[in-house]
């Protein structure tokens, strides 16, 4: 197996995801690799730059399932299946996710990469036909709650037995719905 930095990234990911982003160490990742610690820094600059390469691999797998839920559907359609899979994704991989975060604060690739994502849901909101600032308005909301929902479905906020995958549909509904009236006013 010849090791690469998308080996080592793809790795880390792994590991979040299965045991927590705080399990990620680049110990453990040349654990896994099967590989001395110090060999990593041919391929990343330190713990430092894993995160930061993991940011940027979880925000475009993001953008690319997302990108793939909006393909044959507009407006409405479009929105739900985006927001059932942004949910999905951050199932599949709450670690991964979770290194996302914190990470765009001050760096150029990771806004530029986040930046696409925004792009993505613009677009999927042109159908509205809405002042630029009304749909980053909607883009920051729709996040809010995609991003509030994962959050506490990780963290077990949801304790009855009700399923959650239908709370997710009826609070998705409900924002497409104060969508449509605020385009009647």
């Amino acid at each position: 197996m010849k090791v690469n930095k998308a080996l080592v990234v793809e790795t880390a990911a792994a590991l979040a995801d299965e045991q927590g982003i705080d399990t990620v160490t680049l110990a453990a990742v040349a654990q896994r690799l099967s590989i001395k610690t110090p060999s990593l820094y041919n391929h990343v600059d330190g713990l430092a730059g894993l995160r930061k390469e993991m940011a940027l691999y979880g925000i475009r797998q993001l953008t690319e399932v997302l990108t793939q839920a909006s393909i044959g559907k507009a407006g409405d359609k479009a929105l739900l299946s985006i927001g059932l899979s942004y949910v999905t994704f951050v199932r599949q991989h709450p670690g991964l996710y979770e290194a996302t975060l914190p990470a765009a604060a001050h760096d150029e690739e990771i806004q530029a990469a986040g930046d696409a994502l925004v792009r993505l849901l613009l677009r999927v909101l042109e159908e509205y036909q809405l002042e630029e600032e009304d749909a980053l308005h909607l883009v920051r909301g729709f996040r809010s709650i995609v991003h509030g929902f994962s959050s506490l479905e990780q963290k077990r906020g949801f304790g009855l037995s009700l399923d959650r995958d239908e709370s997710l549909r009826r609070l998705l509904s409900t924002f497409i719905k104060g969508l449509h009236e605020k385009l009647e006013m």
